[in-house]
Protein backbone atom coordinates (compact mmCIF):
# COMPACT_ATOMS: atom_id res chain seq x y z
CA UNK A 1 0.00 0.00 0.00
CA UNK A 2 2.97 2.63 1.49
CA UNK A 3 6.12 2.18 -0.63
CA UNK A 4 8.10 3.70 1.85
CA UNK A 5 7.85 5.59 5.05
CA UNK A 6 10.55 9.21 3.93
CA UNK A 7 11.25 9.83 7.74
CA UNK A 8 10.06 9.07 11.19
CA UNK A 9 12.01 11.64 13.48
CA UNK A 10 11.81 12.58 17.41
CA UNK A 11 14.01 15.23 18.95
CA UNK A 12 16.05 13.49 21.63
CA UNK A 13 15.72 16.57 23.60
CA UNK A 14 12.24 18.08 23.20
CA UNK A 15 11.94 21.20 25.66
CA UNK A 16 8.77 20.32 26.20
CA UNK A 17 6.90 21.82 29.09
CA UNK A 18 4.00 20.40 29.22
CA UNK A 19 2.11 17.54 28.03
CA UNK A 20 -0.72 18.91 26.12
CA UNK A 21 0.55 17.70 22.27
CA UNK A 22 -1.13 19.51 19.09
CA UNK A 23 -1.23 17.15 16.04
CA UNK A 24 -0.52 19.17 12.39
CA UNK A 25 -1.48 16.92 8.64
CA UNK A 26 -0.57 17.53 5.52
CA UNK A 27 -2.18 15.34 2.98
CA UNK A 28 -2.54 14.28 -0.88
CA UNK A 29 -2.92 11.90 -3.98
CA UNK A 30 0.70 11.32 -3.16
CA UNK A 31 1.46 10.96 0.22
CA UNK A 32 0.72 11.85 3.65
CA UNK A 33 2.54 13.62 6.79
CA UNK A 34 2.58 14.82 10.11
CA UNK A 35 4.08 16.54 12.69
CA UNK A 36 3.60 16.29 16.68
CA UNK A 37 4.10 19.60 18.60
CA UNK A 38 4.43 20.75 22.38
CA UNK A 39 1.33 22.88 22.87
CA UNK A 40 2.57 25.35 25.18
CA UNK A 41 6.61 25.90 23.89
CA UNK A 42 5.55 25.02 20.34
CA UNK A 43 8.59 22.82 20.31
CA UNK A 44 8.21 20.14 17.17
CA UNK A 45 8.49 16.34 18.76
CA UNK A 46 8.16 14.65 15.71
CA UNK A 47 7.91 14.47 12.43
CA UNK A 48 6.63 11.69 9.64
CA UNK A 49 6.30 11.27 6.00
CA UNK A 50 4.60 8.44 4.01
CA UNK A 51 4.81 8.62 0.56
CA UNK A 52 2.51 6.66 -1.69
CA UNK A 53 3.83 4.52 -4.74
CA UNK A 54 1.92 6.11 -7.06
CA UNK A 55 -0.40 9.25 -7.34
CA UNK A 56 -3.50 8.04 -6.53
CA UNK A 57 -6.67 8.96 -8.62
CA UNK A 58 -9.46 9.33 -6.37
CA UNK A 59 -10.52 11.14 -2.75
CA UNK A 60 -11.76 7.50 -1.94
CA UNK A 61 -8.40 6.29 -2.47
CA UNK A 62 -6.73 8.31 -0.27
CA UNK A 63 -9.31 7.58 2.76
CA UNK A 64 -8.45 4.09 2.68
CA UNK A 65 -4.50 5.14 3.00
CA UNK A 66 -5.47 7.45 5.69
CA UNK A 67 -7.59 4.64 7.45
CA UNK A 68 -4.58 2.14 7.19
CA UNK A 69 -1.77 5.06 8.44
CA UNK A 70 -4.06 5.95 11.50
CA UNK A 71 -4.51 2.02 12.42
CA UNK A 72 -0.70 1.52 12.11
CA UNK A 73 0.79 4.50 13.48
CA UNK A 74 0.76 4.70 17.46
CA UNK A 75 1.32 8.28 17.14
CA UNK A 76 -1.57 9.26 15.50
CA UNK A 77 -3.44 7.05 18.35
CA UNK A 78 -3.88 9.33 20.57
CA UNK A 79 -5.61 12.45 22.57
CA UNK A 80 -3.95 15.96 21.05
CA UNK A 81 -5.09 19.48 22.21
CA UNK A 82 -5.22 20.87 18.81
CA UNK A 83 -5.90 19.39 14.98
CA UNK A 84 -5.02 21.32 12.14
CA UNK A 85 -5.29 19.84 8.71
CA UNK A 86 -3.56 21.07 5.19
CA UNK A 87 -5.57 19.81 2.06
CA UNK A 88 -2.91 19.71 -0.78
CA UNK A 89 -4.72 19.53 -4.37
CA UNK A 90 -5.54 21.53 -7.44
CA UNK A 91 -9.28 22.36 -6.84
CA UNK A 92 -9.02 25.63 -6.36
CA UNK A 93 -8.49 29.61 -7.10
CA UNK A 94 -7.67 32.48 -5.49
CA UNK A 95 -10.59 35.01 -5.54
CA UNK A 96 -10.02 39.43 -5.00
CA UNK A 97 -12.02 40.58 -2.07
CA UNK A 98 -13.99 42.71 -4.46
CA UNK A 99 -15.24 40.16 -6.79
CA UNK A 100 -15.98 37.63 -3.82
CA UNK A 101 -19.20 36.70 -3.31
CA UNK A 102 -19.55 33.80 -0.43
CA UNK A 103 -22.70 33.16 -1.25
CA UNK A 104 -22.23 32.08 -4.42
CA UNK A 105 -18.80 30.30 -4.60
CA UNK A 106 -18.93 27.37 -7.33
CA UNK A 107 -18.81 30.03 -10.25
CA UNK A 108 -15.23 30.64 -9.35
CA UNK A 109 -13.96 26.93 -9.51
CA UNK A 110 -15.73 26.32 -12.92
CA UNK A 111 -12.90 28.31 -15.01
CA UNK A 112 -10.62 25.86 -13.88
CA UNK A 113 -11.81 22.50 -12.22
CA UNK A 114 -14.26 19.98 -12.97
CA UNK A 115 -17.29 20.57 -10.29
CA UNK A 116 -20.61 18.82 -9.47
CA UNK A 117 -23.20 20.17 -8.02
CA UNK A 118 -22.86 17.99 -5.08
CA UNK A 119 -19.34 19.08 -4.63
CA UNK A 120 -18.61 20.68 -0.80
CA UNK A 121 -16.96 23.98 -1.97
CA UNK A 122 -15.78 26.57 0.88
CA UNK A 123 -12.69 29.33 1.10
CA UNK A 124 -10.49 30.50 3.19
CA UNK A 125 -9.48 34.33 3.92
CA UNK A 126 -6.17 35.70 2.35
CA UNK A 127 -6.08 39.14 4.39
CA UNK A 128 -2.46 39.45 3.53
CA UNK A 129 -3.75 39.94 -0.06
CA UNK A 130 -7.12 40.92 0.16
CA UNK A 131 -8.16 37.59 -1.84
CA UNK A 132 -10.06 34.43 -0.77
CA UNK A 133 -8.49 30.74 -1.32
CA UNK A 134 -11.89 28.98 -2.63
CA UNK A 135 -11.71 25.00 -3.07
CA UNK A 136 -12.59 21.41 -2.69
CA UNK A 137 -11.49 19.95 0.16
CA UNK A 138 -11.19 15.66 0.62
CA UNK A 139 -14.73 16.01 2.85
CA UNK A 140 -14.28 12.27 3.31
CA UNK A 141 -10.84 12.84 4.97
CA UNK A 142 -12.38 15.69 7.09
CA UNK A 143 -15.02 13.71 8.44
CA UNK A 144 -12.46 10.64 9.25
CA UNK A 145 -10.11 13.21 11.30
CA UNK A 146 -13.56 14.68 12.86
CA UNK A 147 -14.61 11.25 14.04
CA UNK A 148 -10.74 10.64 15.68
CA UNK A 149 -10.12 14.19 16.99
CA UNK A 150 -13.52 16.06 17.02
CA UNK A 151 -13.42 19.53 15.86
CA UNK A 152 -9.93 20.87 14.12
CA UNK A 153 -9.36 23.29 11.42
CA UNK A 154 -8.15 22.93 8.07
CA UNK A 155 -6.67 25.05 5.24
CA UNK A 156 -5.88 24.54 1.37
CA UNK A 157 -2.14 24.13 0.86
CA UNK A 158 -2.46 27.29 -1.17
CA UNK A 159 -3.34 29.85 1.05
CA UNK A 160 -0.78 28.42 4.16
CA UNK A 161 1.91 28.83 0.87
CA UNK A 162 1.17 32.32 -0.47
CA UNK A 163 0.49 33.52 3.00
CA UNK A 164 3.91 32.02 4.22
CA UNK A 165 5.44 33.02 0.86
CA UNK A 166 4.98 36.66 1.27
CA UNK A 167 6.26 37.17 4.82
CA UNK A 168 9.39 35.53 3.16
CA UNK A 169 9.64 38.02 0.38
CA UNK A 170 10.02 40.18 2.75
CA UNK A 171 13.86 39.34 3.33
CA UNK A 172 14.74 38.87 -0.05
CA UNK A 173 16.42 41.90 -1.77
CA UNK A 174 15.22 40.84 -5.35
CA UNK A 175 11.96 42.96 -6.46
CA UNK A 176 10.60 40.20 -8.44
CA UNK A 177 9.98 36.39 -6.26
CA UNK A 178 9.63 33.51 -8.32
CA UNK A 179 8.79 30.43 -6.19
CA UNK A 180 8.37 26.52 -7.32
CA UNK A 181 6.86 24.50 -4.30
CA UNK A 182 7.36 20.87 -5.96
CA UNK A 183 5.23 17.53 -5.29
CA UNK A 184 5.77 14.11 -6.67
CA UNK A 185 3.11 15.06 -9.90
CA UNK A 186 2.44 18.79 -9.01
CA UNK A 187 3.90 22.11 -9.00
CA UNK A 188 2.76 25.27 -7.44
CA UNK A 189 4.28 28.40 -9.11
CA UNK A 190 3.67 31.31 -6.74
CA UNK A 191 5.26 35.31 -8.42
CA UNK A 192 5.21 37.98 -5.67
CA UNK A 193 6.09 41.16 -6.64
CA UNK A 194 6.71 44.24 -3.92
CA UNK A 195 4.54 42.18 -1.45
CA UNK A 196 2.09 41.72 -4.03
CA UNK A 197 0.79 38.29 -5.82
CA UNK A 198 1.19 38.15 -9.66
CA UNK A 199 0.65 34.66 -9.70
CA UNK A 200 -0.25 31.53 -8.14
CA UNK A 201 -1.35 28.45 -10.24
CA UNK A 202 -0.56 24.50 -9.67
CA UNK A 203 0.64 22.79 -12.95
CA UNK A 204 0.81 18.44 -12.96
CA UNK A 205 3.89 17.12 -14.83
CA UNK A 206 5.05 13.70 -15.51
CA UNK A 207 8.09 14.89 -16.60
CA UNK A 208 11.26 16.82 -15.98
CA UNK A 209 10.56 18.27 -19.20
CA UNK A 210 7.01 18.89 -18.33
CA UNK A 211 8.34 20.85 -15.37
CA UNK A 212 10.88 23.17 -17.16
CA UNK A 213 7.91 24.28 -19.99
CA UNK A 214 5.79 25.50 -16.79
CA UNK A 215 8.66 27.47 -15.33
CA UNK A 216 9.62 28.66 -18.30
CA UNK A 217 5.80 29.47 -19.72
CA UNK A 218 4.99 31.31 -16.67
CA UNK A 219 8.46 33.56 -17.23
CA UNK A 220 7.50 34.29 -20.66
CA UNK A 221 3.79 35.39 -19.84
CA UNK A 222 4.93 37.58 -16.89
CA UNK A 223 7.71 38.49 -18.99
CA UNK A 224 10.54 37.36 -16.59
CA UNK A 225 13.85 36.96 -17.79
CA UNK A 226 15.43 33.35 -16.60
CA UNK A 227 19.49 35.14 -16.29
CA UNK A 228 17.85 38.00 -14.11
CA UNK A 229 15.26 36.62 -11.87
CA UNK A 230 16.12 33.84 -9.25
CA UNK A 231 13.89 31.00 -9.15
CA UNK A 232 13.52 30.07 -5.39
CA UNK A 233 12.45 25.76 -4.61
CA UNK A 234 10.39 24.66 -1.81
CA UNK A 235 8.81 20.72 -1.59
CA UNK A 236 10.10 17.48 -2.43
CA UNK A 237 13.21 18.34 -4.63
CA UNK A 238 17.26 18.52 -3.85
CA UNK A 239 20.09 19.70 -6.26
CA UNK A 240 20.82 15.97 -7.35
CA UNK A 241 17.00 15.47 -8.46
CA UNK A 242 17.23 15.78 -12.37
CA UNK A 243 14.05 18.43 -11.85
CA UNK A 244 16.71 20.37 -10.03
CA UNK A 245 19.57 19.63 -12.73
CA UNK A 246 17.13 20.46 -16.25
CA UNK A 247 16.11 23.77 -14.28
CA UNK A 248 19.58 24.61 -14.23
CA UNK A 249 20.04 24.64 -17.85
CA UNK A 250 17.44 27.40 -18.33
CA UNK A 251 17.67 29.71 -15.47
CA UNK A 252 20.98 31.38 -14.26
CA UNK A 253 20.40 31.39 -10.33
CA UNK A 254 18.76 28.96 -8.17
CA UNK A 255 18.09 28.63 -4.36
CA UNK A 256 16.04 26.88 -1.68
CA UNK A 257 13.76 28.43 0.45
CA UNK A 258 14.84 29.62 3.62
CA UNK A 259 13.24 27.86 6.65
CA UNK A 260 13.16 28.66 10.29
CA UNK A 261 12.50 25.10 11.46
CA UNK A 262 16.19 23.57 12.80
CA UNK A 263 15.18 20.58 13.08
CA UNK A 264 16.63 18.20 10.30
CA UNK A 265 19.98 20.51 10.00
CA UNK A 266 21.75 17.42 11.16
CA UNK A 267 19.57 15.59 8.56
CA UNK A 268 21.45 13.70 5.15
CA UNK A 269 18.03 12.51 4.18
CA UNK A 270 15.41 15.58 3.90
CA UNK A 271 15.97 19.00 4.54
CA UNK A 272 14.14 21.80 6.18
CA UNK A 273 12.45 23.47 2.72
CA UNK A 274 11.16 19.77 2.27
CA UNK A 275 8.93 20.43 5.12
CA UNK A 276 8.19 23.97 4.33
CA UNK A 277 4.04 24.06 4.17
CA UNK A 278 4.00 21.93 7.32
CA UNK A 279 6.89 23.09 10.03
CA UNK A 280 8.45 26.28 8.88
Amino acid sequence: MIKQKTLRKRTKHTGATSQQKNLSIQFSLDGFSFCITDSESKSVLSYTAYNFEKTLSSPEQLLEKVIAIFADDPDLQTEFDKVYAIHQNNLSTVVPEVLFDRNDLLPYLNYTVKTLQTDFIIFDELPVIQANTVYIPYVNVNNFIFQNFGEFEFQHHSTVLIDKLIASSKDLIQETCFFVHVTASSMDIVVIREEQLLLCNTFDYQTKEDFIYYILFVAEQLQLDPESVPVTFLGNITKEDPRYQITYEFVRTLNFIRSTTRFFEREDDIKNHQTYLLLN
